[in-house]
């Protein structure tokens, strides 16, 4: 079964990140966050539960399209009214759901500078549908 891992951040977090705010992280905890992130997708590779992973861009690159009053509206993020985003998520092919939350729990060991504490962050992991729903 494949299952989807979505991490979440938001427009502070990506500016924190690329040294755009206040509480900017260093380069080498920027390249610390990267190692760890790249290592967990190569464990995943390595165990052959891995299918795919990307990045996203910055909120403030976004687009949402809403239908309202019969006709959509086009707003550019970042939005007010939304904190977390999809900041990227990885597909993983594994046994059980259980695994997949196993292995989404190992983001929580991501290192961060003390500034920025991971229990600030959080993922999600949904089943992926891979048929149409049966009724």
């Amino acid at each position: 079964m494949k299952y989807i891992i979505m991490l979440y951040g938001s427009q502070r977090e990506y500016d924190a990140l690329t040294g755009k705010a206040d509480d900017a992280w260093t380069a080498e905890e920027v390249a610390a966050l990267h190692r760890f992130m790249g290592d967990w997708n190569n464990e995943l590779v390595e165990s052959g539960e891995f299918v795919e992973a990307r990045g996203l861009s910055a909120p403030v690159h976004a687009r949402r399209i809403e239908f309202r009053n019969g006709a959509p509206v086009v707003t550019d993020g970042p939005y007010p009214e939304t904190e977390e985003v999809l900041a990227g998520y990885t597909v993983v092919e594994c046994e059980s759901f259980d695994r997949a939350t196993e292995i989404a729990m190992r983001v929580t060991r991501a290192p961060a500078p003390a500034h920025a504490p991971v229990e600030d962050w959080f993922v999600d992991v949904r089943p992926l549908d891979e048929e149409p729903p049966r009724p």
